[in-house]
């Protein structure tokens, strides 16, 4: 049997429970593709799943050890081989995309993986390197869901809180696609980054408590899951939205503003990764109008050095994988 190698883990805990191993090579079934990875994202949902954190979380990923030794939900690579019901992808195609959450997937911290074409995958855009392309699909498709319960976003003033992490350079950038004006909470650093991506209006949050100023805004994100509704009601307009990206406790909350309230916390559940999403980021890449922010790319052997990093949540848009 041909071999691959992958970082896999058989318990939960530290960065350093992960290691390379050889693992069997996968064979594409009828309707998948075999993807061999370049760039593969190193997430806020990988260094959950490898901790098993939340502890409720290993309802599905396995209560006492991980199901899926092998993490990873983003990918850019070549296919190297389609499986006889494929008709969307050929060998040699240069591809890109996420592993749907519905699905539990994850596999793409490995040299090969097997891809079904139904997934969120789409030929990556002219010119674009496997680096940028390995740092599209979480971020951007996860802002997607966050973004969608809101409605309409046009004329709109919305607030990202964490605007220079994955979701919060996604969110920027995609509220401006869909005509906010855009205040974004990051560290004094970044201003110009974010200033770049569309943020018409920049807060240092080391420096100045947004729901203090007596702004108020039409939509709140919490794009790095560090908010609480009770935090932000205030700051929002009457009718407002507080879109979260963490935290079980707004799953109550969810529930009981179906009911009551006209300030409401909203959120897609469970996440969807959708392939015209993909399809749609495709197009504004292709337009520049989106851009993925790689802050930094770690050689394949140096897997726990990048969960160590991105594990002190001070990362720049996004980490990824390089497998050569």
């Amino acid at each position: 049997m041909l071999q691959m190698k992958a970082v896999v883990h058989d318990r939960y805990g530290p960065p350093d429970v992960l290691r390379i191993e050889d693992v069997p090579k996968p064979v594409p079934a009828p309707d998948e593709i075999l993807v061999r990875i370049r760039a593969t994202g190193v997430t806020r949902s990988d260094a959950h799943l490898r901790a098993g954190q939340p502890f409720v979380s290993r309802l599905q990923s396995g209560l006492l050890r991980p199901k899926r030794r092998i993490l990873g939900h983003e990918l850019a690579g070549e296919v190297e081989a389609v499986g006889a019901a494929v008709t969307e992808f050929e060998v040699g195609d240069r591809v890109f995309g996420a592993l749907p959450y519905l699905a539990l997937s994850t596999g793409a911290h490995a040299e090969y993986m097997c891809v079904p074409e139904r997934f969120p995958l789409a030929h990556m855009p002219p010119g674009m390197s496997f680096e940028e392309a390995g740092g599209v699909g979480d971020g951007a498709l996860l802002t997607l869901n966050v973004l969608r319960p809101a409605g309409g976003l046009e004329g709109k003033r919305i607030l990202v809180y964490g605007a220079s992490g994955s979701i919060g350079t996604a969110g920027v950038q995609l509220a401006k696609h869909f005509g906010a004006h855009i205040t974004a909470v990051c560290n004094t650093k970044n201003f110009e980054l974010v200033r770049s991506l569309g943020a018409d209006e920049v807060i240092d949050y080391l420096q100045d408590d947004f729901t203090r100023n007596g702004e108020t805004y039409d939509v709140i994100v919490d794009a790095a899951g560090k908010l609480s509704f009770g935090r932000c009601k205030g700051s929002l307009k009457p009718g407002g939205t507080f879109l979260p990206t963490d935290g079980f406790r707004n799953l109550a909350l969810w529930l009981l503003h179906k009911r009551i309230g006209d300030k409401k916390v909203l959120f897609e559940l469970p996440p969807r990764m959708r392939k015209q999403d993909i399809l749609f980021l495709k197009g504004l890449i292709e337009a520049n109008e989106y851009r993925a922010v790689i802050e930094r790319a770690y050689p394949f052997e140096d897997v726990i050095e990048a969960h160590l990093y991105v594990e002190t949540q001070q990362k720049v848009g996004n980490v990824v994988l390089t497998v050569r």
